[in-house]
């Protein structure tokens, strides 16, 4: 059988601290970029073409981790199977 595995180019489009010292940060799939490359390269392209539509949030409560997370910042998320 074939593993599955996934990855996702994700940008921010929202950090929203929270006065509990937590917050709630949203992702979006990136979008195809304004302009092609002439060879047609360009990842952000080849992202949106085959996962047209993403989007999760996550509520973060680890200090380490909270607040360091900026509208716009792009991030890959790789799924992988894991155990049951």
């Amino acid at each position: 059988m074939t593993e599955r595995k996934m990855r996702a180019k994700v940008r921010v489009g929202a950090a929203i601290p929270h006065g509990n010292g937590t917050e709630t940060v949203t992702f979006f799939g990136v979008s195809k970029s304004e302009a092609y490359p002439p060879d047609g390269s360009d990842e952000n392209n080849s992202f949106a073409r085959w996962s047209p539509s993403v989007a999760f949030q996550m509520l973060i409560a680890n200090p380490a981790l909270v607040g360091t997370f900026n509208v716009d910042d792009t991030f890959y998320c790789d799924f992988t199977p894991a155990p049951k």
